[in-house]
């Protein structure tokens, strides 16, 4: 009989310790994108990003991805990750215009990074910087935030080399001081969802699109566009967030785990291997297909043409509109956005 309690007690012993690890229980959340599951980033970026999650955790947290709309709509994801109809989404502010005001400041014209993942490593810099900028995040868990490269401008029958070529035309760009530049440049802003611009190319609705080189190549526009022009466009922003709630439900060394690779190592991440790994790529695409002699880079003279008109006169603007609405800390936001 004493051997027998002996034996019960190690057992008993036994099933705690494996309950504690390999028994317990797995979290599960649901992670959604507008992004379709073939595509570039979310082959060589959302997808090893979300398995760096599950690794982080060791095993702890298992994702279900949802791509291509099929949880929620990209215009519908800052709700459906406040609401919890998805744990994770990710979310593209261009969308929402002036929801998150200050943040907007990285998506002004003509800021001096010139790739994804250095602007990225400033977003994030200014959000840990400010808390005005966390302020705007209030609502959800942000595990990270990253920027595109500056966009090209991709047009249909008409080339643009100059300010004087795009005036009058109507190009889609996203809201914000992004809106602000093309009105500046004398062009029509656009607002028209990523999903639909395609068709909108195709049919004419609009006369191009400032985008970046990851999606000319997800979204093929390269098909129904004919000439790509590399100008001082301003970048785009997304933040990878969480529903608050669920996230104060996580154990805390689930939540280090997941910030150990989000913060500034996956900020970082995801803008190098969303937008950067493509650029190159797509160039070398276009061009074995033909297109190299429709792909132009404007001239230093030209180029500060658009800095002068498009650029500095948006960030002027942008600061005043800010200190009207009480962010006096506005200038100080983006002389750090400038490297000054």
């Amino acid at each position: 009989m004493k051997k027998q309690a002996v034996f019960f007690s190690i057992l008993i012993v036994m099933i705690f310790a494996l309950s504690a690890t390999g028994w317990a229980k797995t979290i599960k959340l649901r992670f959604a994108q507008q992004n379709p599951d073939t595509g570039w980033s979310t082959v060589n970026c959302v997808e090893p990003w979300l398995k760096q999650v599950e690794e982080a955790t060791g095993g702890q947290v298992k994702i279900q991805a949802f791509h291509g709309q099929t949880l929620a709509k990209g215009k519908d994801m800052w709700d459906a990750v406040k609401t919890g109809i998805t744990d994770i989404g990710w979310c593209f502010h261009g969308y929402w215009p002036g929801m998150t005001p200050l943040t907007d400041v990285v998506s002004l014209p003509a800021l001096p990074f010139r790739s994804a993942e250095e602007g990225s490593t400033i977003l994030w810099k200014l959000y840990e910087t400010f808390p005005a900028i966390q302020n705007e995040f209030k609502d959800v868990k942000v595990l990270l935030l990253y920027t595109s490269e500056p966009y090209s401008l991709i047009t249909r029958k008409k080339p643009v080399k100059s300010i004087e070529d795009i005036k009058g035309m109507k190009i889609r760009m996203t809201g914000g001081p992004p809106t602000d530049m093309m009105k500046a440049l004398g062009g029509v802003p656009m607002l028209i969802p990523m999903p639909d611009n395609y068709i909108s190319l195709q049919k004419g609705v609009i006369d191009g699109m400032g985008a970046p080189w990851e999606a000319i190549n997800v979204w093929r526009f390269y098909e129904v566009v004919d000439y790509f022009t590399e100008v001082p466009f301003p970048a785009v922003y997304f933040s990878i967030s969480m529903n608050k709630n669920k996230w104060s439900k996580l154990p805390k060394d689930v939540q280090e785990a997941i910030m150990s690779v989000g913060g500034l190592a996956g900020s970082k991440f995801w803008g190098k291997n969303f937008f950067d790994a493509m650029k190159d790529q797509t160039i070398e695409k276009l061009k074995a297909e033909g297109h190299g002699d429709n792909i132009y880079q404007l001239s230093d003279e030209e180029r500060q043409r658009w800095v002068d008109v498009g650029g500095k006169p948006v960030w002027d603007a942008w600061v005043k509109n800010m200190n009207a609405k009480g962010h006096k800390e506005a200038q100080v936001i983006l002389d750090m956005a400038l490297g000054n």
